[in-house]
Protein backbone atom coordinates (compact mmCIF):
# COMPACT_ATOMS: atom_id res chain seq x y z
CA UNK A 1 0.00 0.00 0.00
CA UNK A 2 2.71 2.44 0.78
CA UNK A 3 4.35 1.69 -2.58
CA UNK A 4 1.09 2.54 -4.35
CA UNK A 5 0.56 5.30 -2.82
CA UNK A 6 4.10 6.70 -3.66
CA UNK A 7 3.75 5.97 -7.05
CA UNK A 8 0.57 7.69 -6.97
CA UNK A 9 1.88 10.41 -5.38
CA UNK A 10 4.44 10.73 -7.93
CA UNK A 11 2.10 10.57 -10.92
CA UNK A 12 0.27 13.75 -8.78
CA UNK A 13 3.79 15.60 -9.91
CA UNK A 14 3.48 18.26 -12.73
CA UNK A 15 4.25 17.15 -15.87
CA UNK A 16 5.03 13.17 -14.79
CA UNK A 17 1.90 12.12 -16.24
CA UNK A 18 2.39 14.75 -19.28
CA UNK A 19 5.78 12.81 -19.98
CA UNK A 20 4.59 9.28 -19.55
CA UNK A 21 1.85 10.12 -22.34
CA UNK A 22 4.70 11.64 -25.18
CA UNK A 23 5.19 9.55 -27.91
CA UNK A 24 6.76 9.25 -31.28
CA UNK A 25 9.82 12.24 -31.94
CA UNK A 26 8.32 14.42 -29.01
CA UNK A 27 9.32 11.23 -26.34
CA UNK A 28 12.70 10.67 -27.83
CA UNK A 29 13.58 14.54 -27.68
CA UNK A 30 12.10 14.30 -23.63
CA UNK A 31 13.94 11.41 -23.00
CA UNK A 32 17.63 11.98 -24.80
CA UNK A 33 17.67 15.68 -24.44
CA UNK A 34 18.43 16.07 -27.99
CA UNK A 35 16.91 16.49 -31.20
CA UNK A 36 19.06 15.31 -34.77
CA UNK A 37 18.75 17.64 -38.00
CA UNK A 38 19.66 16.66 -41.23
CA UNK A 39 21.03 19.35 -43.44
CA UNK A 40 22.25 19.66 -46.76
CA UNK A 41 25.95 20.89 -47.58
CA UNK A 42 25.27 22.82 -50.91
CA UNK A 43 21.71 23.93 -50.82
CA UNK A 44 22.09 27.75 -51.00
CA UNK A 45 20.35 29.66 -49.52
CA UNK A 46 18.19 27.24 -47.79
CA UNK A 47 20.97 24.54 -46.00
CA UNK A 48 24.79 24.58 -46.68
CA UNK A 49 27.61 25.18 -44.68
CA UNK A 50 29.94 28.69 -44.55
CA UNK A 51 33.44 29.55 -44.87
CA UNK A 52 33.35 29.53 -41.38
CA UNK A 53 31.95 25.55 -41.52
CA UNK A 54 29.07 26.48 -39.62
CA UNK A 55 25.75 25.41 -40.91
CA UNK A 56 23.43 27.78 -42.10
CA UNK A 57 20.51 29.01 -44.55
CA UNK A 58 16.82 30.27 -44.40
CA UNK A 59 15.72 26.25 -44.05
CA UNK A 60 17.90 26.20 -40.98
CA UNK A 61 16.12 29.29 -39.32
CA UNK A 62 13.03 27.88 -39.38
CA UNK A 63 14.12 24.78 -38.27
CA UNK A 64 15.73 26.51 -35.25
CA UNK A 65 12.55 28.22 -34.59
CA UNK A 66 10.61 24.86 -34.58
CA UNK A 67 13.89 23.43 -31.94
CA UNK A 68 12.13 26.78 -29.63
CA UNK A 69 8.99 25.55 -30.06
CA UNK A 70 9.95 22.07 -28.97
CA UNK A 71 11.54 23.13 -26.09
CA UNK A 72 8.42 25.48 -24.89
CA UNK A 73 6.07 22.43 -25.79
CA UNK A 74 8.32 20.14 -23.57
CA UNK A 75 9.24 22.08 -20.62
CA UNK A 76 13.00 21.59 -21.32
CA UNK A 77 15.37 24.60 -20.91
CA UNK A 78 17.62 23.52 -23.43
CA UNK A 79 17.43 20.86 -26.45
CA UNK A 80 20.94 19.52 -28.01
CA UNK A 81 20.98 20.16 -31.79
CA UNK A 82 22.93 17.30 -33.51
CA UNK A 83 23.38 17.68 -36.81
CA UNK A 84 23.94 15.22 -39.72
CA UNK A 85 24.53 16.09 -43.17
CA UNK A 86 21.98 14.70 -46.00
CA UNK A 87 21.77 14.20 -49.55
CA UNK A 88 19.12 14.12 -52.21
CA UNK A 89 19.28 10.22 -52.01
CA UNK A 90 19.89 9.96 -48.40
CA UNK A 91 17.51 12.21 -46.71
CA UNK A 92 14.33 10.34 -47.08
CA UNK A 93 15.76 7.01 -45.85
CA UNK A 94 17.25 8.68 -42.91
CA UNK A 95 14.30 10.16 -41.99
CA UNK A 96 12.11 7.53 -42.09
CA UNK A 97 14.84 4.99 -40.50
CA UNK A 98 14.65 7.84 -37.71
CA UNK A 99 18.04 8.68 -38.30
CA UNK A 100 17.07 12.11 -38.02
CA UNK A 101 13.83 13.98 -36.58
CA UNK A 102 13.70 17.05 -39.36
CA UNK A 103 15.21 17.26 -42.60
CA UNK A 104 15.87 20.80 -43.05
CA UNK A 105 17.03 21.42 -46.94
CA UNK A 106 15.22 22.48 -50.02
CA UNK A 107 13.05 19.33 -50.44
CA UNK A 108 9.98 19.07 -52.44
CA UNK A 109 6.35 18.07 -51.16
CA UNK A 110 4.79 16.02 -53.60
CA UNK A 111 2.49 12.61 -53.33
CA UNK A 112 4.63 10.16 -54.17
CA UNK A 113 7.21 11.32 -51.00
CA UNK A 114 4.30 11.58 -48.74
CA UNK A 115 3.64 7.88 -48.62
CA UNK A 116 6.84 7.68 -47.14
CA UNK A 117 7.24 10.94 -45.10
CA UNK A 118 5.53 13.67 -43.65
CA UNK A 119 5.81 17.75 -44.31
CA UNK A 120 5.19 20.51 -42.71
CA UNK A 121 4.02 23.74 -44.20
CA UNK A 122 5.18 24.94 -47.29
CA UNK A 123 8.07 27.38 -47.04
CA UNK A 124 9.23 28.14 -50.47
CA UNK A 125 7.80 27.95 -54.12
CA UNK A 126 10.26 27.14 -56.82
CA UNK A 127 10.48 25.29 -60.01
CA UNK A 128 12.52 22.73 -62.36
CA UNK A 129 14.36 24.78 -64.97
CA UNK A 130 18.15 24.31 -66.12
CA UNK A 131 21.16 26.69 -66.46
CA UNK A 132 23.85 26.55 -69.09
CA UNK A 133 26.50 28.86 -70.28
CA UNK A 134 25.52 31.88 -72.34
CA UNK A 135 27.48 31.43 -75.12
CA UNK A 136 25.63 27.64 -75.68
CA UNK A 137 22.31 29.59 -76.61
CA UNK A 138 20.35 27.28 -75.24
CA UNK A 139 17.06 28.90 -73.96
CA UNK A 140 14.33 26.30 -74.11
CA UNK A 141 13.63 22.42 -72.94
CA UNK A 142 14.12 21.31 -76.95
CA UNK A 143 17.54 23.10 -76.95
CA UNK A 144 18.94 20.47 -75.47
CA UNK A 145 17.89 17.99 -77.75
CA UNK A 146 21.16 15.62 -77.98
CA UNK A 147 23.30 17.27 -75.49
CA UNK A 148 24.72 15.79 -72.51
CA UNK A 149 22.36 17.31 -68.92
CA UNK A 150 23.30 16.79 -65.48
CA UNK A 151 21.53 16.65 -62.43
CA UNK A 152 21.38 15.77 -59.06
CA UNK A 153 20.39 12.04 -58.12
CA UNK A 154 17.79 11.20 -56.05
CA UNK A 155 15.69 14.46 -56.66
CA UNK A 156 12.58 15.07 -58.40
CA UNK A 157 14.55 16.68 -60.91
CA UNK A 158 16.24 14.15 -62.41
CA UNK A 159 13.11 12.18 -62.60
CA UNK A 160 11.79 14.78 -64.83
CA UNK A 161 14.70 15.63 -67.19
CA UNK A 162 14.38 11.45 -68.00
CA UNK A 163 10.58 11.63 -68.29
CA UNK A 164 11.28 14.75 -71.10
CA UNK A 165 13.75 13.31 -72.66
CA UNK A 166 11.50 9.91 -73.34
CA UNK A 167 8.36 12.00 -73.89
CA UNK A 168 10.11 14.93 -76.64
CA UNK A 169 12.40 11.87 -77.95
CA UNK A 170 15.82 14.43 -77.32
CA UNK A 171 18.31 12.06 -77.04
CA UNK A 172 19.79 13.31 -74.01
CA UNK A 173 22.40 12.03 -72.14
CA UNK A 174 21.21 12.18 -68.45
CA UNK A 175 24.24 12.12 -65.81
CA UNK A 176 23.33 12.00 -62.24
CA UNK A 177 25.84 14.04 -59.66
CA UNK A 178 26.02 13.62 -56.13
CA UNK A 179 25.35 17.28 -55.09
CA UNK A 180 24.59 20.41 -56.64
CA UNK A 181 27.96 21.66 -56.23
CA UNK A 182 29.24 18.76 -58.04
CA UNK A 183 26.42 19.27 -61.17
CA UNK A 184 27.18 22.57 -61.98
CA UNK A 185 31.06 22.27 -61.42
CA UNK A 186 30.45 19.61 -64.68
CA UNK A 187 28.32 22.83 -66.38
CA UNK A 188 31.60 24.96 -65.61
CA UNK A 189 34.05 22.36 -67.07
CA UNK A 190 32.06 21.99 -69.94
CA UNK A 191 31.25 18.66 -69.40
CA UNK A 192 27.52 18.91 -69.26
CA UNK A 193 25.67 21.43 -71.40
CA UNK A 194 22.88 21.99 -68.79
CA UNK A 195 22.13 21.23 -64.96
CA UNK A 196 18.36 20.94 -64.57
CA UNK A 197 17.54 21.47 -60.79
CA UNK A 198 15.25 23.92 -59.01
CA UNK A 199 15.33 27.68 -60.38
CA UNK A 200 16.11 29.12 -56.71
CA UNK A 201 18.84 26.99 -56.30
CA UNK A 202 20.19 27.73 -59.89
CA UNK A 203 19.79 31.25 -58.97
CA UNK A 204 22.47 30.69 -55.98
CA UNK A 205 25.08 28.54 -57.74
CA UNK A 206 25.15 31.15 -60.26
CA UNK A 207 25.62 33.87 -57.74
CA UNK A 208 28.36 32.39 -55.66
CA UNK A 209 30.14 31.07 -59.25
CA UNK A 210 33.54 32.72 -60.25
CA UNK A 211 31.85 34.33 -63.09
CA UNK A 212 28.28 34.76 -62.82
CA UNK A 213 28.04 36.74 -66.20
CA UNK A 214 28.71 33.26 -67.81
CA UNK A 215 25.84 31.85 -67.23
CA UNK A 216 21.72 31.90 -67.38
CA UNK A 217 18.51 30.14 -66.85
CA UNK A 218 16.06 29.08 -68.98
CA UNK A 219 12.75 30.61 -69.39
CA UNK A 220 11.33 26.82 -69.82
CA UNK A 221 10.34 24.87 -66.95
CA UNK A 222 10.10 21.31 -66.32
CA UNK A 223 7.54 21.60 -63.97
CA UNK A 224 4.47 23.17 -62.58
CA UNK A 225 5.09 25.32 -59.09
CA UNK A 226 6.65 22.62 -56.67
CA UNK A 227 6.44 23.60 -52.82
CA UNK A 228 9.48 23.00 -50.64
CA UNK A 229 8.71 21.54 -47.17
CA UNK A 230 10.57 20.24 -43.85
CA UNK A 231 10.41 16.67 -43.77
CA UNK A 232 9.64 14.84 -40.62
CA UNK A 233 8.34 11.16 -40.01
CA UNK A 234 4.84 9.92 -41.13
CA UNK A 235 2.82 8.80 -38.57
CA UNK A 236 4.05 10.91 -35.71
CA UNK A 237 0.42 13.03 -35.45
CA UNK A 238 1.94 14.62 -32.43
CA UNK A 239 4.96 15.88 -33.27
CA UNK A 240 3.60 17.22 -37.37
CA UNK A 241 0.37 19.21 -34.96
CA UNK A 242 3.35 21.23 -33.26
CA UNK A 243 5.70 21.61 -35.79
CA UNK A 244 3.02 22.32 -38.21
CA UNK A 245 1.29 24.75 -35.43
CA UNK A 246 4.91 26.50 -34.92
CA UNK A 247 5.80 26.93 -38.07
CA UNK A 248 2.05 28.45 -39.11
CA UNK A 249 2.88 30.95 -36.06
CA UNK A 250 6.03 31.92 -37.71
CA UNK A 251 5.42 32.81 -41.37
CA UNK A 252 1.87 34.61 -39.79
CA UNK A 253 4.32 36.98 -37.79
CA UNK A 254 6.65 39.70 -38.83
CA UNK A 255 9.70 37.30 -38.01
CA UNK A 256 8.77 35.05 -40.79
CA UNK A 257 9.05 38.25 -43.49
CA UNK A 258 12.44 39.43 -41.76
CA UNK A 259 14.12 35.74 -42.44
CA UNK A 260 12.65 35.68 -45.77
CA UNK A 261 14.62 38.98 -46.59
CA UNK A 262 17.44 37.78 -44.42
CA UNK A 263 18.38 34.85 -46.71
CA UNK A 264 16.84 36.35 -50.25
CA UNK A 265 16.96 39.92 -50.34
CA UNK A 266 20.30 41.05 -48.08
CA UNK A 267 23.90 39.84 -48.53
CA UNK A 268 24.38 36.34 -47.38
CA UNK A 269 28.02 34.33 -46.85
CA UNK A 270 30.04 32.86 -47.35
CA UNK A 271 30.69 36.12 -50.07
CA UNK A 272 28.18 38.73 -49.26
CA UNK A 273 26.30 37.98 -52.25
CA UNK A 274 22.51 39.23 -52.13
CA UNK A 275 20.13 36.93 -54.52
CA UNK A 276 17.59 39.74 -54.88
CA UNK A 277 14.47 37.42 -55.27
CA UNK A 278 11.40 39.61 -53.72
CA UNK A 279 8.36 37.28 -51.71
CA UNK A 280 5.93 36.47 -54.88
CA UNK A 281 1.99 37.32 -54.31
CA UNK A 282 1.88 33.16 -53.77
CA UNK A 283 4.59 33.35 -51.40
CA UNK A 284 3.01 35.94 -49.07
CA UNK A 285 -0.46 34.30 -49.42
CA UNK A 286 1.42 31.12 -48.50
CA UNK A 287 2.56 33.00 -45.60
CA UNK A 288 -0.85 33.94 -44.48
CA UNK A 289 -2.57 30.93 -45.23
CA UNK A 290 -0.08 28.37 -44.47
CA UNK A 291 -0.64 24.24 -45.94
CA UNK A 292 1.43 21.59 -46.32
CA UNK A 293 -0.19 20.30 -49.67
CA UNK A 294 1.89 18.71 -52.37
CA UNK A 295 -0.71 19.90 -55.13
CA UNK A 296 1.36 22.20 -57.49
CA UNK A 297 -2.89 23.67 -58.29
CA UNK A 298 -2.94 24.55 -54.26
CA UNK A 299 -0.26 27.64 -55.22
Amino acid sequence: MKRLATVMALMALPGLAAAQDLSGTLKKVKETGTITIGHRESSVPFSYIDDKAKVVGYSMDICMKVVDAIKAELKMDKVEVKLVPVTSSTRIPLIANGTIDLECGSTTNNVERQKQVAYTNTHFLTASAFVSKKASNLKKIDDLKGKTVVSTAGSTNIKQVVEANAARNLGMTVLPAKDHAEAFLLVELGRASAFVMDDILLASLIASSREPGLYEISADAFSLPEPYGIMLRKDDAPFKALVDKSTAALFRSAEGGQIYNKWFMSPIPPKGLNLNVPMSEKMKKIFANPTDSPDPAAY
